[in-house]
């Protein structure tokens, strides 16, 4: 009779995981037709007041138009995940969607110019889509926030166990940040008999699997395979840089290729072309508040302007990274590296407000037009840290293999006091899946990351000892691969 029960209640999970699955597809659907159904009434009295011809106001061509705008909508908001009710927070949703609308639209300006072959209404058009985003945007916001209330009273969070290793680094603890989507309640020990393990995960949603040693790790995600239980696991290095391996179909025996080469030719050469097109168009378009900043800051004081740090990019490679003087002169006399301090009285006033802008940031684009950067990649750290890093993860040097960047994936996904390791772990996922596409959507995401609190401020005396006295944490990773 318990059997029974048992499987009944999972075949509730399983229904209440799919409806997750169709709830947001139907939300989907709602903000795609919802900005549709705009997009169809701004197009048709464009054309019917400004096409000559007469032949683009017919039901067809409206509706192949609506089509192109619609799909071109839900491909990009889903690249951007506009659309990830539930999962994403409602800060970063509502970013997104905003900037989903604002790419479409930018887009559809060209778009509808080249189809009507009326590009003197170019300047119209942008205003009148430009209104359309602004109008839009309130719309999805507005619509958006209920949608994801709705999830979380509908769907509540998942009940998870963790299973944890040798140590226990309260990783709990941040799942459980995520309330409205984690609720960790319980915790095991990966040495329990199997018996003991599958009786203690069975009333749970999904495993958390805690930094497992390797023959651990793949005797638990057998049995959680065979319970039909959801997990989540912390990845080693090597999991990270085997994860896109190609399958191999030459024999009977399964076999997985990983190239290990970095980026290829071609794709060095476009990142190279776009780092020099955008950074040379954004400091032409910027130059004007390169001079008012510039001016700002020396007014202050009568120091300089720009503030040098040595920093290591491509193979190992130092450079000296060019910044906006945002402290004092000789802030780090002794020469010592002292990071900043959430309230540090050596940040000057000027310093407070491009610091919190970023600008102080911008004189990189003249490293990157050098080529001892670019836009996207491993944010480059100081020659000092990657010595003290090197110790503690000898595979800390495998982020070289692309050059620093203005921004990155550990930019976009991590926090300023993320640890050594973790930051490791996410610049070898951008190495080790890189696109085009996966640097444009870093690009869009750091827009969005510039609005919040955590992506500006500075170091807390326990930030510092988190990143910098971590060494427990990196050595059970290397050592465990």
């Amino acid at each position: 009779m318990r059997n029974e029960y048992e499987k009944e209640d999972e075949v509730m999970k399983s229904y209440r995981l799919e409806g997750k699955y169709i709830y947001r597809d139907i939300c989907t659907a709602i903000l795609v037709l919802i900005t549709t159904l705009d997009f169809m009434h701004v197009w048709y009295e464009f054309v019917s007041r400004h096409n000559n011809t007469g032949h683009l106001t017919g039901i067809g061509n409206i509706l192949m138009a609506t089509i192109i705008y619609a799909v071109l909508y839900f491909v990009i908001g889903k690249w951007m995940h506009a659309f990830k009710i539930g999962v994403e927070r409602k800060a970063n949703l509502l970013a997104s969607q905003v900037l989903a609308l604002f790419t479409v639209d930018f887009i559809d300006v060209f778009l509808s110019c080249a189809i009507t072959g009326q590009f003197r209404y170019f300047w119209y058009l942008l205003w009148i889509y430009f209104v359309s985003w602004l109008f839009m945007s309130v719309v999805n916001c507005l619509i958006t926030v209920p949608m994801v209330n709705i999830y979380r009273k509908k769907f509540p969070p998942l009940h998870m166990i963790e299973i944890y290793g040798e140590r226990l680094n309260k990783l709990y603890l941040k799942i459980n940040g995520v309330k409205y989507k984690y609720n960790v309640t319980d915790l095991l020990s990966c040495d329990e008999e199997e018996s003991v393990i599958r009786e203690r995960i069975a009333p749970f949603d999904a495993v958390l699997l805690n930094d497992l040693p390797a023959r651990n790790k793949n005797r638990i995600l057998k049995i959680c395979f065979s319970m039909n239980k959801r997990v989540y696991f912390v990845p080693k290095i090597s999991d990270i840089l085997v994860k896109n391996s190609e399958e191999l179909n030459l024999f009977d025996t399964p076999l997985f290729l990983d190239r290990n080469h970095g980026l290829r030719l071609s794709q060095r050469a476009m990142k190279r072309f776009f780092d020099i097109l955008l950074s040379g168009l954004a400091l032409v378009i910027l130059s004007p508040l390169f001079g008012i900043t510039a001016f700002a800051i020396h007014h202050e004081d009568g120091g300089p302007v720009f503030y040098k740090q040595e920093r290591v990019t491509l193979n190992g490679k130092h450079f000296w990274i060019l910044k906006f003087r945002s402290m004092i002169v000789d802030a780090e006399k002794d020469g010592k590296p002292h990071p900043a301090g959430e309230k540090d009285d050596r940040i000057t006033k000027v310093g407070h407000v491009i610091r919190a802008c970023r600008i102080d940031e911008l004189p990189q684009l003249i490293n990157i037009l050098k080529g001892d950067m670019s836009i996207v990649g491993p944010r480059p750290e100081r020659w000092e840290h990657c010595d003290k890093y090197r110790v503690e993860i000898p595979e800390w040097d495998l982020r070289n293999k692309v050059r620093g960047g203005l921004t990155g994936y550990a930019q976009v996904y991590g926090k300023y006091d993320t640890t050594a390791i973790d930051k490791l772990k996410m610049d070898l996922i951008y190495i080790t899946n890189y696109s085009l596409l996966l640097d444009l959507q870093i690009i869009f995401q750091t827009v969005k990351i510039l609005f919040q609190k955590e992506s500006t401020e500075g170091f807390s005396v326990e930030a510092q000892e988190k990143i910098m006295g971590a060494e427990s944490a990196e050595k059970s990773d290397t050592e465990g691969q």
